[in-house]
């Protein structure tokens, strides 16, 4: 085996092989070692990203992320995440330590790579961010704070808001998706349907688009198995999407809701504690206080509160009448509203970790089957068939037995007849998995997962795949990509049967409403029946919006802007995407009368048509329909243009990039990754991401697949290991030095300080080449005129700075502000410059130049501060006795700040380049 780290393979006990995309292969002597590897590679590839999640999972995103992230710091605080994947491990250790130990492998290996993945990844030079240590319970935190929301549960806050506000018979009329779900399509076709005589599984996970991507393309080899599929970087195995060779399967999300809300009553004690009145009276609650640190604000102190139901997620002993549907509180004091939440492993310690090295040692279906028996979060339905033709489709998880109503909306804490009752189980399978016409499908509708929920996406994704696939009698693996980026939006349906009966119109909007009448109903890229489409819905969404009918949920009494509800859960509370979303519903007969509908329809398509008049054409779908991926840290990427490609499809295609119906047409969710498992031959499986292997800004691979993902091509599946490419840990030991090299704040420190108002502040020599492109665009603008550089070409200003560098009496540096350079700082000996000519160099002075660059110098009394930290650093030398400045006489402004300083003012001397002014500070003076 091949060297990794510098370390021989017999060593290390793995190696690594990357195809053309940059796919990791890993390749070890036993699943310990191979667990290793992939935490290492993880921390390699998805340094930043991984670390993100570990900061989640502890709720200290705040810290590097600022005020946006605070909401999800404190819920996770709240929600006892991290304490919860703690006790699940600690389950975990006790019934099953051979899986544990895998887990502390990975961890291993994922702590042993960070510094490396670090140095490549320029987000925590920029966020001032050094890795962290994982624990051995970080993954399965990262698995819970990944997939807390996906079961929905802030939608019961939405629906307790319609029940009180429509009436009890109006609690699940906006019950088709919402804006916290995540959905997938994924089918199944049996060997009587494939051109090979075996099975094929194919499909693609919705998720919110990330960048890096939220899935990464592995392959896992070692004697007891070689797995290859969709992993989730900061957790071991691969979970979702996987083909052993054997077996393949994939998942989507059931839909099932098995996570409660109560509504708590809780007061104070007299020595300070907290009590929740219970079943069985006042009993007993836990209380802590946490403090949260934000970058660019105070901290914030959040007290913990758990009952015996869950952890307190809204509200608190001293909430009052200020959170939600406090209102309805039959006493805001001793009582105060809150809401509790309650979601199965923080009640049983049970995470599922220990089917995931199962389902990479499953060989057959039914190796599959029983490794789900234990699968715990989140909720899925799984379809999967083997070589002997065999196939599955079931539900995996743990759903709690508990009233209906538990489902629906909040409950009272102090009821008994809402306390859980054990879980389902076994969970529902469909005999075989193939139906009789050789194909099985699984798009979040209301399928065999049913029992467990309340809203499902709506039946259009899944029925059109079973349309398509009907349309011809065999398929090859490479014909799936025709599935997967079909566009056909069968939802348009009520809307365009509406349009179809308005009359009236004028000769515009006359004109367009038989131009979308003709539409193929296909949301095409190059479509401007599509934009128009989009923005008709768009318009008849907010006149719905603006029905008196929906006014109590809509108008001023918004629950987004009338209740105290947390941030976290504003999307889920945010009426227009409602009624986006549910628009089928609304435009049917169950609310509004026939021609209030028909109303907004043609008010809707006269101002659509009033938009795009004469000489202002709609734009194609594509231009306006543009991914909009999340990014931690975006300022890094050095081309975002490029991360955010027009798109072809919508919400409800099968092609399902979605936009928010009246709000943006933007996607921010979308296909996460595509695959097609082949189960005749592995190496003709073929899978996309959206973006790439690498995490990287600026890599080769880190956004190399987008183009392929957006044409709704698929890469090929490479098994053969001589056709893949030897990792050359010299060569990424070379390519880290230089990375390293070129981001500053991964230098080696000349000086550091801690100062009040500007955080820490760093010196780090200054490489004239990797900082050509800061330096010159500073120097070269209006407001560096006095820096003398405002004319001087990149080359003139790479000259300037190699010379300096060759000198051993002049120096230059860029300072630091948590990471980010902010100026540049260079100093000299006089003696050895021209300045020593127009002044009586005294022993002991030293010479000083401050530019400060763009950004914060706004700040009152940055540049001080700034200044201060510079003398500093210069009278960290005792043999440097008095600091000589010689500003341009012209920049009053700086003399001005020098005497502020404490500096005293010299002669005005005369200098080839300029007229300057002298400004000495003595030590005395600056001690």
């Amino acid at each position: 085996m091949g060297t990794v780290d510098g370390s021989t393979a017999a060593e290390t006990g793995f190696e690594v092989f990357r195809d053309d995309w940059g796919i990791p292969h890993l390749r070890a002597d036993s699943a310990l070692a191979l667990a290793r590897a992939q935490g290492h590679n993880a921390a390699t590839d998805r340094a930043w990203q991984v670390e993100t999640e570990r900061h989640r999972l502890q709720g200290t995103t705040a810290a590097f992320l600022g005020e946006e992230a605070l909401a999800w710091d404190r819920f996770a605080r709240q929600a006892r995440l991290e304490d919860t994947a703690r006790r699940c491990f600690d389950r975990l250790s006790r019934l099953d330590p051979e899986t544990a130990d895998w887990v502390r492998a990975y961890v291993d290996g994922i702590n042993a790579g960070l510094d490396e993945g670090a140095a490549r990844a320029p987000e925590f030079a920029a966020a001032g961010v050094a890795p962290g240590r994982w624990r051995p319970w970080t993954p399965l935190g990262v698995w819970l704070a990944t997939h807390i929301l996906f079961a929905g549960f802030p939608t019961k806050l939405w629906r307790e808001e319609v029940a009180r506000r429509l009436g009890e018979d109006r609690i699940t009329l906006f019950a088709l998706d919402g804006p916290g779900t995540s959905g997938s399509n994924g089918w199944l076709l049996d060997g009587t349907r494939t051109v090979t005589g075996a099975p094929v599984v194919a499909g693609d996970p919705h998720r919110f688009i990330e960048d890096p991507g939220v899935y990464q393309q592995i392959r896992l080899a070692c004697p007891e198995f070689d797995v290859l599929g969709l992993a989730v970087p900061g957790v071991p195995g691969i979970a979702h999407f996987g083909h052993t060779g054997g077996v393949a399967w994939a998942i989507t999300n059931a839909m099932a809701d098995y996570q409660d809300l109560y509504r708590e009553r809780l007061r104070r004690t007299r020595d300070g504690g907290v009590e929740a009145l219970g079943p069985d009276g006042w009993e007993t609650a836990t209380a802590h206080t946490e403090t949260i640190t934000v970058s660019g604000g105070a901290p914030v102190t959040v007290e913990i509160v758990e009952t015996a139901r869950g952890p307190v997620i809204i509200g608190g002993p001293e909430a009052g009448e200020e959170t939600g549907a406090a209102a309805e509180a039959p006493d805001g004091g001793a009582g105060a509203f809150c809401v509790s939440l309650r979601y199965p492993p923080r009640v049983t310690g049970e995470l599922g970790f220990e089917a995931l090295p199962a389902l990479l040692r499953a060989r057959t279906v039914a190796d599959l089957d029983t490794a789900l028996d234990g699968w715990a979060e989140p909720v899925n339905v799984v379809l999967a068939a083997d070589t002997t033709g065999a196939t599955l489709h079931r539900v995996a998880g743990h759903v709690p037995l508990r009233a209906r109503a538990n489902q629906l909306r909040v409950v009272p804490a102090d009821d008994p007849a809402y306390a859980w009752r054990g879980r389902h189980s076994p969970m529902p399978r469909t005999g075989s998995g193939a139906d009789a016409t050789g194909t099985a499908v699984m798009a979040n509708e209301r399928g065999i997962a049913a029992p467990f929920g309340v809203e499902f996406a709506p039946a259009h994704r899944a029925d059109r795949i079973r349309e398509l696939l009907g349309g011809q009698a065999r398929w090859a693996p490479a014909d799936m990509a025709a599935i997967h980026t079909d566009t056909r939006l069968d939802s348009a349906r009520p809307l365009l049967g509406l349009l179809a009966e308005t009359d009236g119109l004028g000769p515009r909007a006359t004109e367009l409403r038989g131009g979308l009448l003709r539409w193929d109903r296909h949301m095409d890229a190059d479509s401007t029946d599509a934009t128009l489409y989009s923005a008709l819905r768009a318009e008849v969404v907010h006149r719905l919006a603006a029905h008196p009918a929906l006014a109590p949920v809509t108008g001023a009494a918004d629950p987004v802007r009338s209740t105290a509800h947390p941030e976290l859960f504003r999307p889920w509370l945010a009426a227009v995407p409602r009624v986006g979303y549910a628009l089928e519903t609304l435009l049917g007969p169950a609310l509004l009368p026939y021609e209030d509908r028909l109303a907004a329809v043609a008010g809707a398509v006269e101002a659509v048509a009033a938009r795009y008049g004469d000489g202002n054409p709609p734009p194609p779908w594509g231009e306006v329909h543009r991914l909009a991926p999340w990014q931690a840290w975006p300022g890094t990427d050095p081309d975002p243009a490029a991360s955010r490609p027009g798109l072809a499809g919508d919400h409800d295609c099968v092609l399902s990039t979605s936009s928010v119906p009246g709000v943006t047409d933007h996607s921010a969710r979308g296909p996460a990754a595509r695959y097609v498992w082949d189960l005749a031959r592995r190496e003709d499986s073929l899978w996309v991401i959206p973006f790439g292997a690498s995490g990287i800004p600026g890599d080769a691979h880190h956004r190399d697949q987008l183009p392929l993902w957006t044409r709704g091509e698929l890469a090929p599946v490479v098994t053969d290991w001589n056709l893949l490419h030897r990792d050359r840990p010299e060569e990424r030991a070379e390519v880290t030095a230089a990375a390293r090299a070129a981001v500053p704040a991964q230098r080696e420190t000349v000086y550091e300080q801690e100062v009040e108002g500007l955080g820490t502040v760093r010196l780090v020599a200054i490489d004239p080449a990797a900082d050509l492109d800061l330096i010159h665009s500073w120097v070269s603008e209006e407001r560096a005129r006095f820096w003398g550089m405002s004319d001087s070409t990149r080359e003139e200003v790479l000259e300037a700075y190699t010379f300096l560098d060759s000198l051993t009496t002049h120096h230059g540096y860029l300072a630091l502000r948590g990471g980010v350079p902010v100026a540049i700082f260079q100093t000299y000996d006089p003696a050895e410059d021209p300045l020593g000519e127009c002044y009586e160099v005294r022993p002991g002075d030293f010479g000083v130049h401050l530019f400060v660059g763009p950004g914060d110098s706004t700040e009152p009394g940055y540049t001080g501060r700034l200044l201060s930290v510079l003398v500093s650093h210069a009278f960290s030398d005792p043999a440097h006795r008095r600091i000589v400045v010689e500003p341009d006489a012209r920049n009053e402004r700086a003399v001005a700040r020098l005497v502020r300083a404490g500096f005293e003012l010299g002669p005005e001397i005369e200098k080839p380049e300029k007229r300057a002014r002298l400004a000495f500070l003595a030590r005395p003076a600056a001690v």
